[in-house]
């Protein structure tokens, strides 16, 4: 299946497998390039060596392309630009905006640069910078999102810009890709389906927590960093949702979170003084405890402290697929809806 998201990346399906912090790591990367899609190492939860080591590893098991997501904002942003040019990783993507002069750089040596937004006037500012792609990401998806529905969202950003725009929040079968397309999408981008495969490390156990849930099975919360987040609705949850917001109340989860994680304070501070920008030092709190939250639901598997981003798919898959199995499915039944459309439109 042959789209502009194909021909600029060099993969041979539209799919997407998103840069989930803690899951997309060098085994379901790899498998979702050798699966034909585009895999994207999440690498704002890895150190340097550790980015270095992930990126080596899926260079060693596959020779097909792939991504790295990066936090513009990071302290040695610059440094894994670096490791991305010498390693000739095939694209960068970013869940913030990069700096123009970041595009530049990364596209002088040949690099794919596909920032995520949000608003269609990101996506028209990232573009007049350079960016190659966007990835626009609906209400319905995990983690942090917005308000606007992908079906709302979506055109809005294919008026704004002329470059391929890959549509995410909602995906998770050969319908949603048929219809995105149809909208005018390049392909589309998934985490939670990604995430509920056999490659995926995420925990047995956590994984039946996924597919416990029904559609009613998430919320997006303010509660864990001050910024909307949708999560899978846990014990831990309710407990925030139904709380306070303060700073005397985050800093009691701070401590217990600590305490539950192992985080050191100094990493904890670390990590808030990064975040705080127009934040409250309540939200600084818990953001800085946010991706240890993440770890341990996603990595350690305690559901009692740990938090799971989850998209609204979650409801609706009763299911383990290989990645293989996955992608080849969801282009096999988009190719087949599309054939049928095409064959007779209006039936």
């Amino acid at each position: 299946m042959k789209t502009a998201l194909t021909s600029l990346v060099g993969v041979e399906h539209p799919v997407v497998q998103t840069g989930m912090g803690w899951v997309a790591g060098p085994r379901l990367v790899t498998a979702t390039a050798e699966a034909g899609g585009l895999g994207i190492l999440a690498s704002a939860t890895m150190s340097f060596d550790e980015l270095a080591a992930a990126v080596k590893e899926v260079r060693g098991r596959t020779d097909r392309p792939f991504g790295v997501n990066l936090r513009a904002d990071a302290h040695d942003a610059e440094r894994r630009i670096d490791l991305l040019i010498s390693e000739n990783v095939r694209v960068a993507s970013f869940a913030l905006a990069p700096r123009p002069e970041m595009i530049a750089r990364l596209k002088e040596h040949g690099i794919v640069v596909i920032p995520s937004i949000g608003a269609a006037k990101h996506a028209a500012k990232v573009a007049s910078w350079g960016a190659d792609a966007v990835i626009v990401q609906g209400g319905e998806g995990g983690g942090h999102t917005g308000g606007v529905a992908t079906t709302l969202l979506l055109p809005s950003v294919l008026d704004a810009v002329d470059i391929p725009v890959i549509a995410a929040g909602g995906f998770f079968d050969g319908r949603g890709l048929a219809a995105a397309l149809a909208y005018g999408a390049a392909g589309v981008a998934m985490g939670t389906r990604f995430l509920l495969t056999q490659e995926s490390t995420v925990p047995d156990a956590v994984k039946q927590e996924y597919l416990r849930r029904d559609l009613g099975g998430t919320v997006v919360t303010r509660k864990v960093d001050g910024m909307p987040h949708r999560v899978l609705r846990t014990e831990l949850v309710d407990a925030l949702e139904s709380s306070r917001t303060g700073t005397v109340r985050a800093v009691r989860n701070a401590i217990r979170f600590r305490k539950l994680t192992g985080v050191s304070w100094p990493a904890l501070v670390r990590e808030g003084i990064a975040l705080r920008r127009e934040r409250t030092w309540s939200q600084v709190i818990m953001a800085a405890n946010t991706p240890m939250l993440l770890r341990a639901g996603l990595v350690d598997g305690d559901t009692r402290a740990g938090v799971l981003a989850s998209g609204q798919v979650a409801g609706l898959l009763d299911d383990l697929p290989t990645v293989a199995s996955l992608v080849g499915g969801i282009v096999a039944d988009a190719e087949r809806i599309l054939a049928r459309l095409a064959g007779n439109p209006c039936g």
